[in-house]
This record gives C-alpha cells, structure tokens and sequence, in this order.
C-alpha cells in the first residue's frame, strides 16, 4: 500500500479542542490504497512543518496531506495554493505573532497545492458533505506549513494538499453561537472523500507554473 501522512493541528488561541485532529484521529487506518500515518503538529511558526518534514522523511509518504482549523467556513474546503506571506492576528502557540514578512525570502512568491484540489472537493460533495474550494489558506500557521512543505518538496514526487474544516458543535460558545460549525463525523466522511479522490488525473495546474 501507498502511505498517506496526514496532519492535524493542536488547540490553539485559548482553544481546548481542534477539529482538525479530531477528525483525524477518527479517520480509519486504511483508506483505498492509503495507509495513513496520523501525527498531531503544533500551532506553531516553523516548528510544526519542521515536525511533519522530520516524520515524512521517516516514513516516505506518497502524499502529505495536512488538517486545519477554519473557524467562520461552513464546508471543507481543500486549499488550492500558499503564499510567501505570514500575519498573524493572534499569536502562535509559542507566542510569536509576525505581522506580515516573508515564509522564506529565497522561495517564489506562491506555490500551487499538488494534489487534485478541484476533484478532492467534488467527492466531498458527491457524499452530501458541504465542501468547495478555497484559495486563500490564510496568513496564519496553517499556510506556513503548507507553503514550507510545498517548498521543500518541489524537486519530489511527494504530493502536497492543505483541507481546512469547520468549527464543531462542540466548540460554538456564548461568543460562537452564530457561526457555523460541522459535526466530526461528517468532516471524517469529507476527508474520506477527499483522499479516495487523491489519484484521479488532474488537469490542475503544476506548480512550476507559478514558481518559473
């Protein structure tokens, strides 16, 4: 079997829960012809794609596929690029809170994702799961990691895909309660979809195209 390295956050910003590694912990061992090697990463500038090189570099996945937490998204929303870029409206659970310099002055200025973002997200849809394509991953830690990975993996076969989830019932308190939110077992349903999706050819673009 292929293996399928697939990442979920911790809590952050005061947080006690992240829905990311929620659903991740529930997803099953083995989907289609992935097994999939689940670790948890910190909330934290370079340390958590320093985390997930360290690992893949152990296990050599085929593809790397991270978890994270949109809170205000009503769908999974597989991202379809990163950007050079990081600001951050609250800190990192190191306390670091950059407010708008480069992930890497030596990389281009946005890499694409490299796993078939636009056929992730019809699967989700085709098991009723609200899913639709994102393309913006944010400024947070969340595209830090996905920029790194995609950086570091440019001259390899290993494929890289970012899928940011909602809010889950459990999390939308007094200040929440208007928001939308998802329960886990439908976000573990859409990541399913999404990765029995992942080796369906693709006409998405390569990501030389936005590094040449």
């Amino acid at each position: 079997m292929k293996t399928l390295l697939i990442t979920g956050f911790d809590p952050f910003g005061g947080a006690t829960v992240n829905p990311a590694w929620e659903a991740v912990q529930q997803l099953p061992e083995t989907v289609g012809v992935y097994r999939l090697c689940k670790l948890q990463i910190p909330t934290v500038f370079d340390d958590a794609a320093k985390i997930v090189i360290e690992k893949a570099d152990e296990v050599r996945p085929s593809v790397i596929l991270c978890i994270g937490q949109a809170g205000g998204r009503d769908a999974v929303t597989p991202e379809f690029v990163a950007i050079n870029h990081r600001y951050a409206s609250i800190a990192d659970n190191a306390g670091q809170m950059p407010q708008g310099t480069c992930i890497n002055r030596e990389a281009p200025a946005a890499y694409f994702a490299t796993v078939p973002v636009r056929l992730m997200t019809e699967a989700a849809c085709a098991e009723g799961i609200r899913a639709s394509v994102s393309y913006t991953a944010g400024t947070f830690v969340c595209n830090d990691v996905l920029f790194q990975l995609l950086h570091y993996y440019r001259n390899d076969d290993i494929r890289i895909g970012f899928i940011h989830v909602p809010y889950i019932p459990s999390q939308l308190t007094d200040s929440r309660k208007s928001m939308p939110s998802m329960p886990v077992e439908d976000i573990v349903r859409g990541l399913i979809a999404a990765i029995s999706a992942l080796d369906t050819p693709s006409v998405q673009p390569d990501i030389k195209e936005m590094s040449g």
